[in-house]
């Protein structure tokens, strides 16, 4: 299975480069979703339009803020982060937690 990246503005403006991030709750370690993260630097929030393989958390790209739900671990119940607004670019995303998920590049196939 292919994966395929979303080249957009917010891809271009982070240099264009991206990978795709396995990732796993840091408490029990199961599997949460795949992430595709732009640019470098460490991973602090998660946009909500990068995720996908996530059941739960895949479609939430036109939800209003308060309806979207807390990036809980379906597993172990334990809170990974919180919905939020990015203000500079008006999208929303997941605050994550410090050390709350662990984060595995995943090889394109």
């Amino acid at each position: 299975m292919k994966k395929s990246f979303k080249n957009d503005k917010y891809k271009k403006a982070r240099g264009g480069y991206s990978r795709l991030l396995k990732i796993n709750c840091e408490s029990c370690g199961k599997f949460v979703c795949n992430y595709q993260k732009d640019g470098p630097g460490i991973l602090k929030r998660m946009y909500l339009d990068r995720i996908s393989q996530s059941g739960i958390y895949s479609d939430l790209t036109n939800t209003p803020l308060n309806k979207v739900p807390q990036l809980i671990c379906q597993n172990c119940t334990q809170v990974l982060g919180v919905p939020m607004i990015y203000k500079k670019e008006n999208r929303l995303a997941f605050r994550l937690y410090v050390g709350a998920v662990t984060k595995k590049i995943v090889k394109s196939t």
